[in-house]
């Protein structure tokens, strides 16, 4: 049983239309080519029709340079390196959600992060979040587990966590890196 109002069903959008609402929704928000078919395709009518529709906005889109999967993936790069301060693993698993083929995340990864010293964005996350340093086995695999899911490699974590370490966390990262090591 659904709560609210029940959805009104929307009127499918012609060409122009669909051209429309496509630079209404990437003036909003930056959109991989796939993620913008997909709400064409929606708000498009229903068959062969609405789907030569959505490729012809889309490829009026490309012509006129409103979309680029190769700038997308730079720019969100960016910014997720930048401003939310995330590893490398955490980006290229955003931009495969996104629908970005897999040799242009390469490449733009391999551009982003190659160069970068890997420990010092542990810190800056680590600071940006506000992360207390580890003083016990529990607080150590906390911080372990939020600097994995941002993305940053193992060593760079034990590097940094071996700064921040305070008297007993020592063997809990010797047998947090010893037990990483083994996979």
């Amino acid at each position: 049983m659904a709560f609210g109002r029940p959805k009104r069903a929307r009127e499918p959008l012609d060409e122009a239309q669909l051209l429309d609402y496509a630079a209404k929704s990437l003036g909003a928000r930056m959109q991989s080519e796939r993620d913008l078919r997909r709400k064409l395709l929606d708000r498009a009518e229903p068959g062969p029709a609405g789907i030569e529709a959505a490729n012809n906005v889309l490829a009026k889109l490309k012509e006129l340079n409103y979309i680029s999967d190769e700038r997308f993936a730079a720019d969100f790069t960016k910014l997720r390196q930048e401003n939310r301060v995330f590893g490398r693993r955490r980006v290229q698993q955003d931009l495969q959600q996104k629908g970005v083929a897999s040799e242009l995340i390469a490449t733009t990864l391999a551009t982003a992060y190659d160069d970068l010293d890997e420990a010092a964005l542990v810190r800056q996350h680590i600071e940006r979040k506000r992360l207390k340093p580890p003083t016990d086995d529990k607080s150590t695999a906390r911080i372990l587990r939020r600097l994995t899911a941002a993305g940053f490699g193992s060593k760079a974590i034990f590097k940094v966590l071996r700064e921040l370490r305070t008297g007993e966390v020592t063997e809990t990262l010797d047998n947090a890196e010893a037990s990483s090591a083994e996979e």
